[in-house]
């Protein structure tokens, strides 16, 4: 297995054409290597049989058809043939499922389309006592072709019923914002168009019906790779759910996601129809520095050199991405559509654009009225640029932040790993290292029980002060290795939801195709992340399926979400290996700190915040379980206004004015390369961010008291008699 680790070039940890018969070359290649990675290198132990084939069929009817709204029960028994025949079908490339899936399918959506124009040429009523079932899991295959139009019809009508209650909330806050305008006796600028009645059916109606056709139309689109893909990835998550396939389009998306950077134009597109719209420019990317590309623009041609130009009219956004993307360096010309109707081709020099988005920020916070500053940093995910060993990394970035910190003179920082999926495992590592002296990080096992031991051997500490790191249910993988790191060293305290998200496993991604695993791939046929290794914390151990338990547990206001590592399907289960030997943190007495819980218990408790965070939890997640809804107008709207009476009632949208964010500017600066002549700009873009920012801030709830946690914290270091109970003075600020 030592050989197998050296030849992976990458370890990651990250809490889903018409083509004739000459592809089946390439899929039986792809196959081959598919299953040969999985059966050899898969952490859990398990050949490709029809005791998977059988799981894996019906995982395959979730992907193409999740919802139950196109295929028929005789469709799905027509496919059951195949039910033990998918592992044999991947091996010899013979895939007469998706010989079979595909066209079926392909006539279910049209017959959609078709029942679409007969239903949509008159308007709904919605004066019965229809109701749908939105629950795909307590849906039951329709069972002729009555009880399918009637499905679709259900489905037609409450998606127009939706956008109606959309436009009676509308009219009324137009109403409403009159009354105040009136009252203030302020002139409303803004023209807002006032509907009647009779006109908000009709445009509901006609927006319904135009979605679902270009729905239709882009499910059209899906070729044969696409249902390759799901063929080969139904089979991939019997193993679990983070082995999967990436065909070579996706595999490019892959890439740009863990490293934060693509090389492009640095403009951001959606589907507009048939055509493809900038909706954003990214702010120091190549367009954005260009300046002749602008939001609103419709992208018609694209060419490169002396090619003809492709036309992007019904192409799907993510093919057309792929055409503008390309090497830094090289030009790229746009034909676009402005929105006067003029038509105007721009050249533009591609450039490395970074996805501001995923990288590290930080500021200093306080409470208003204390003289403690702390560093606050926020780590999206452990990103890193696999293929450029002297590209990015969260590292360097999170150590440039704590250096920039310390010369602010702050008290104490918190690292929030809130939402932080993972990334590379290597980061997990490093970052650790951090903020301990030397000594193991984590323990990695295969499938062999071999164990490997991941340490940090740099004894240079780059913060040794007091240390809070933040977690919830999204923070998995790398997070929790830090977290655990963090917790069983007994460096810092850990704070947040009862548990992280639960998923301590390693993948790597293998390219596929001959040659691969030597360096000397022949041709793109895709990738392969395929889970290879479960970790283990110093302590022995996982953090799969259970996660991190945080040292001060906090109400989690996600905590009605069915998100984590354990409510995923084949998800490996939980288990432990030995110990190790490791030196505690000497520096913070962490041994008792029962104070500290009883003191935040006492302020959750006081805090109306929080109580309206127990209360939505406990409504969502009764809303949860009820999946029926109704099609009557009236019910509905009753049903409406009492669900908006609870949930305004429970809103948390007051701003926390105790709360004070600076030095910002630093950490958004790093990754940007702004010339001079766009310092304007670039000034204009950063006080938006900047506000959104502290906005954030200064609403986070759990951030607040985890600056309380930080007071009490120091406190207990610095030998403070602390009591168990908090003012309410000072918890209802």
């Amino acid at each position: 297995m030592h050989k197998f680790t050296k030849l992976i070039l990458c370890l990651i940890l990250i809490s889903p054409l018409a083509v004739n018969a000459k592809i089946s070359g390439k899929e039986k290649k792809v196959g081959f290597y598919i299953k040969n990675y999985l059966e050899t290198y898969h952490f859990r132990d398990m050949k490709i049989d029809d005791n998977v084939s059988q799981k894996a069929f019906q995982e395959f009817l979730k992907r193409v058809d999740y919802s139950k709204q196109f295929l028929m029960s005789n469709d799905v028994k027509k496919l059951q043939k195949h039910e033990f025949k998918m592992d044999d079908q991947l091996e010899s490339a013979e895939l007469k499922l998706l010989d079979e899936t595909m066209p079926l399918l392909q006539a279910r959506v049209k017959e959609a389309d078709q029942l679409r124009e007969k239903i949509f040429k008159k308007q709904f009523k919605f004066d019965g006592t229809e109701k749908l079932e939105l629950d795909p899991e307590k849906r039951e295959w329709t069972k002729n072709k009555k009880e399918w139009e009637d499905r679709w019809t259900k489905i037609y009508k409450h998606s127009v019923l939706g956008r109606y209650m959309s436009y009676l909330e509308e009219q009324k806050d137009l109403k409403e914002d009159k009354k105040k305008n009136k009252k203030s006796k302020k002139k409303d600028k803004k023209k807002v168009e006032v509907l009647t009645d009779a006109q908000m059916r009709k445009k509901s109606h006609e927006a319904i019906s135009k979605k679902f056709k270009l729905y239709f139309s882009r499910l059209l689109k899906d070729d044969r790779v696409d249902f390759y893909e799901k063929f080969v990835n139904s089979i991939s998550t019997i193993y679990d759910p983070h082995t999967t396939y990436f065909p070579p389009k996706k595999k490019e998306d892959f890439d740009i996601d863990i490293s934060g950077q693509l090389e492009g134009i640095g403009a951001v597109l959606q589907e507009d129809g048939a055509y493809i719209k900038v909706v954003r420019i990214v702010p120091g990317g190549a367009a954005w520095r260009q300046k002749e590309l602008e939001v609103d623009d419709i992208i018609l041609l694209v060419g490169e050199g002396k090619k003809e130009p492709v036309d992007l009219v019904d192409m799907r956004v993510d093919d057309a991405v792929r055409y503008i993307r390309g090497k830094k360096g090289t030009t790229v010309s746009l034909t676009v559509k402005k929105v006067d109707g003029t038509r105007k081709t721009i050249n533009i020099v591609r450039d490395v654009v970074q996805v501001g988005a995923s990288y590290v920020k930080s500021s200093v916070i306080q409470m208003k009225g204390s003289k403690k500053k702390y560093g606050y940093i926020m780590l999206p995910k452990f990103y890193r640029s696999f293929n450029d060993s002297d590209g990015i990394n969260c590292t360097d970035d999170v150590r440039d932040e704590l250096v920039y910190l310390k010369k602010q003179k702050v008290d104490g920082i918190i690292l929030d790993l809130r939402n932080n999926g993972g990334g590379a495992l290597e980061d997990a590592r490093q970052m650790t290292g951090l903020f301990i002296k030397d000594g193991p990080i984590v323990q990695t096992k295969n499938y062999t029980d071999q164990i490997d031991v991941l340490k940090d051997t740099d004894t240079s500490v780059t913060y040794d002060g007091p240390l809070i790191v933040m977690t919830n249910r999204f923070s998995a993988s790398a997070s929790e290795i830090l977290a655990g790191a963090i917790k069983d060293y007994g460096r810092g305290l850990v704070v947040g939801g009862a548990n992280s998200h639960g998923k301590g496993t390693v993948q790597a991604v293998l390219p596929v195709g001959p040659g691969a695993l030597r360096g000397i791939l022949q041709e793109k046929l895709g990738a392969l992340k395929v889970t290879i290794q479960q970790f283990y914390r110093v302590n022995g151990l996982s953090t799969q399926y259970k996660g991190v338990v945080p040292d001060i547990i906090l109400p989690d206001p996600m905590g009605y979400a069915q998100s984590r590592e354990q409510d995923l399907d084949y998800s490996l289960p939980w288990s432990k290996v030995g110990s190790l030997k490791y030196d505690k943190w000497g520096k913070h007495n962490l041994t008792n700190i029962d104070i500290l819980k009883q003191r935040s218990s006492f302020r959750v408790k006081e805090s109306p915040k929080f109580k309206k965070i127990i209360d939505s939890v406990s409504f969502l997640n009764k809303r949860r379980d009820d999946t029926i809804v109704t099609l009557n107008l009236k019910a509905l709207k009753k049903e409406a206004e009492e669900n908006k009476k609870i949930t305004e009632k429970l809103k948390l949208d007051e701003e926390n004015k105790n709360i004070l964010v600076s030095h910002f500017e630093h950490s958004l600066r790093k990754h940007e390369n702004v010339r001079p002549a766009d310092e304007k700009q670039w000034k204009k873009d950063f006080a938006q961010r900047k506000e959104e920012w502290i906005e954030g801030i200064r609403k986070d709830v759990l951030l607040e008291e985890t600056l309380s946690i930080m007071t009490d914290f120091i406190g207990h270091i610095n030998g403070t008699k602390l009591s168990s109970t908090v003012s309410s003075s000072v918890t209802k600020k």
